[in-house]
């Protein structure tokens, strides 16, 4: 056997190996066993680390024994993939800058654009690229190259669907039609400061010791957090929505300067010459173990983002956050969903299946109301509203599944024996409301009502 035949062997079993590790990282939650999920992702770090270093050492060898430039490509989206399930877990933003850097260099060097026309199972790696690159690039703000992203992806969906005209590219239409649709709408926000804490803006985190001085009580740390939605037809890419994506920026800090001028990519060849990509490969380097936080920024809370998640399952992972909270530390919930059967985003075919519950719910609250006087009731816009915690509901699901997408205030009282800073973006916001009416005696937590109220 020869050398060439030796290295392209080990270069497959490197392969095979990484992908076996990748596949049992890929669908782990983003919440919760933290230090499980940490010990298996150092494992497939290393295998893809030992992978990309093994293909940069052995470049031409591998490339005259057949290795063709999308496999390379293929492996590069891998941990730019993983960088990105990292950050979705951690929130660090050292992990979504390495996943950016991957992804851009996959795209200067036109890992993909080299294959034949023929290879369909390229193309959709290519499309899986494209989606993964645009949804990196909407969270980092890179809003000029979100823009090239869309051209370039509408592009490739035409023609994938001009030259396979025998498959259906139809659910990759829908979401070319998402990215069009989210960018459009984000328009608004595209020019203005950033959603992110800046310190050109906003309280540096220097100043965070001095205000803690005029708090009488001891100050909690926000650690966790938990973002959802679920409206009827609303704007979307992916499985984030518009209103978690913004969520989900108004809880980090800016990145300073040093993150963006990191631009690891080759330089552009306009004078018509092939480069020459066969040599050993420095640009793309994985920075797993490196430390490249900003010292002077606070780390950002973890976020679970729930992509249209039923009750139970929110009720789930908000008991797996709660358990798994640090000492001393507060977690914020936040909620965007319509509300109570008959309001807005709730069809007129869906009340039927309510209706025994909500009458149900009736009875009880009566029977509670008459065992229990005492209980106060409190006023919105001045209007008498019921203290029963199971009177008005969230709705957390599509038409049909009623009685288990219902969100009650009451469901949440349980997890205020750990401080919750609770965001609800609802019509019914007002019932989920804190006070002496949804503590229980004796508890403290909770005993100062207070009513947040804000529009965008």
């Amino acid at each position: 056997m020869s050398q060439d035949e030796v290295v392209s062997q080990t270069f497959r079993a490197l392969i095979e190996s990484a992908d076996r590790k990748f596949a049992r990282v890929r669908d782990l939650p983003l919440y919760g066993h933290r230090s499980q999920n940490q010990h298996y992702f150092q494992k497939v770090f290393k295998a893809y680390m030992r992978l990309w270093k093994y293909q940069q050492e052995n470049r031409a060898k591998l490339v005259a024994s057949g290795l063709n430039r999308w496999e390379i490509g293929e492996i590069a989206s891998r941990i730019g993939q993983l960088y990105f399930n990292q950050y979705m877990r951690t929130s660090e933003a050292r992990f979504i800058v390495e996943a950016y850097v991957f992804y851009e260099a996959i795209l200067s060097r036109k890992y993909f654009e080299g294959a034949k026309v023929k290879q369909l199972g390229v193309r959709f790696k290519e499309l899986r690229f494209y989606a993964r690159f645009l949804l990196v690039s909407l969270i980092l703000n890179r809003i000029e190259m979100v823009k090239f992203l869309v051209d370039r992806f509408r592009d490739l969906v035409d023609d994938c669907n001009a030259n396979f005209r025998e498959t259906n590219f139809k659910e990759w239409k829908i979401v070319v039609q998402e990215i069009v649709r989210f960018t459009k709408v984000d328009t608004a926000f595209a020019y203005i400061r950033p959603l992110r804490y800046c310190a050109m803006f906003d309280s540096h985190a220097a100043s965070l010791p001095y205000v803690a001085r005029f708090h009488a009580k001891k100050v909690l740390k926000f650690t966790d957090a938990i973002l959802t939605s679920y409206h009827r037809n609303e704007v979307k890419f992916a499985e984030l929505t518009l209103d978690t994506y913004r969520m989900l920026q108004c809880l980090e800090w800016e990145p300073t300067g040093s993150f963006y001028q990191k631009r690891p990519v080759l330089p552009n060849d306009h004078s018509g010459a092939s480069i020459d990509h066969s040599g050993t490969s420095g640009v793309i380097d994985i920075n797993f173990v490196a430390d490249m936080t900003d010292p002077s920024l606070p780390p950002n809370p973890r976020k679970a983002v729930l992509y249209r998640p039923s009750a139970t399952h929110l009720l789930a992972v908000i008991a797996t956050v709660c358990e798994e909270l640090p000492p001393e530390s507060i977690m914020l919930l936040y909620l965007s969903a319509s509300g109570k059967a008959g309001h807005s985003n709730v069809p007129q075919g869906e009340h039927s299946g309510g209706s025994r519950k909500s009458s149900s719910n009736k009875i009880v609250s009566r029977i509670s109301q008459k065992q229990n006087s005492s209980i106060p009731e409190y006023h919105v816009n001045g209007k008498k509203e019921s203290s029963d915690c199971y009177e008005n509901y969230l709705w957390l699901g599509p038409r049909g599944n009623w009685d288990r997408n219902n969100l009650y205030p009451g469901d949440i009282l349980p997890f205020t024996r750990r401080p919750l800073f609770l965001i609800v973006d609802s019509n019914i916001s007002h019932a989920f409301k804190a006070g002496h009416t949804r503590c229980r005696k004796g508890r403290n937590c909770c005993s100062a009502a207070f009513t947040f109220e804000a529009s965008i």
